[in-house]
């Protein structure tokens, strides 16, 4: 079995506050990208789980999300079948991009059906939720949907599935560690104010309006990951100087993508960025 698992952008990410159990309660805006991964599933008449990729930046043991969310679907459903996950990547790991998670409910997804289970949807969001908090997200199969508690509750944006964005993705090499992040917001907490605007967000979305959209995009934690990592800046102002006025990170980063006008835009700024900054990987990608 083959199946595509794509990535993820944050067109609003605004964390509210810290939890009991550590992780942050966040009010957040998906958009589902075409930038996809290729997950091959193979069952196994045993009951063993093996993880192929050629990426070595993708674990092959049982750290990896998709073994993971292997293992924890044949203990919930009592199964007895392995399977052989081969994941091939498009997507950059670590990324701000969900990849890994999107790997995970693609994985619950597919084994679902493989395995003859006969699952919920709402059922594998449940196992799903024990491992990541974006795996919900990818199981609702939708293009936008706002995110709430850790980003695990989903509600799916129905109005907005006609609309699809083009966009710039911009992922400077370098390697952002998350639970930093986090913790440096846990630290400046009341020292930077957030911009309530999912409510104008949306209409914004539905009329694409460019302009008013640029206006509410808004990260909770770019103003910090910008002041670890400068190289992040520096990819929001080379897009900037560009023209492009609707610039974002995603996730704790460090990709950040550009809403263009057009295909033709998305497909000429990456050749332009591709050839002066050769260290950076770059895509054309819209809403999926």
């Amino acid at each position: 079995m083959i199946l595509k698992s794509y990535a993820k952008v944050n067109l609003y990410l605004r964390v509210l506050n810290k939890r009991k159990d550590n992780f942050h309660n966040l009010n957040t805006v998906f958009e589902r990208i075409d930038l996809c991964d290729k997950i091959v599933l193979r069952s196994r008449r045993d009951n063993a789980i093996r993880i192929f990729c050629k990426n070595p930046d993708v674990p092959a043991d049982d750290s990896n999300l998709c073994f993971r969310a292997a293992r924890l679907l044949q203990e919930k459903s009592k199964v007895n079948k392995g399977v052989d996950i081969k994941i091939i990547k498009n997507i950059p790991v670590g990324a701000g991009l969900g990849g890994g998670s999107g790997n995970a409910a693609a994985v619950l997804v597919g084994l679902n059906k493989l395995w003859k289970l006969d699952l919920s949807r709402k059922r594998l969001i449940q196992i799903g939720s024990q491992i990541g908090s974006d795996i919900a997200f990818f199981i609702y199969d939708t293009s936008f949907a706002k995110g709430f508690g850790r980003g695990e509750k989903i509600k799916p944006l129905a109005r907005l599935k006609k609309i699809r964005l083009w966009h710039i993705l911009v992922v400077p090499k370098i390697h952002v560690s998350t639970p930093l992040i986090y913790r440096k917001w846990d630290e400046s907490i009341g020292l930077t104010a957030p911009r309530d605007g999912v409510k104008i967000l949306l209409p914004a979305l539905y009329k694409h309006d460019l302009s008013r959209i640029g206006e509410r995009l808004f990260n909770s934690l770019e103003a910090i990951t910008i002041r670890l990592y400068p190289e992040v800046k520096k990819v929001k102002e080379s897009l900037a100087e560009s023209g492009l006025k609707t610039i974002l990170m995603s996730g704790s980063g460090p990709a950040v993508f550009g809403i263009t006008t057009s295909r033709k835009e998305a497909v000429l700024l990456c050749r332009k960025f591709a050839k002066e900054e050769p260290s950076w990987r770059v895509f054309a990608t819209r809403t999926r």
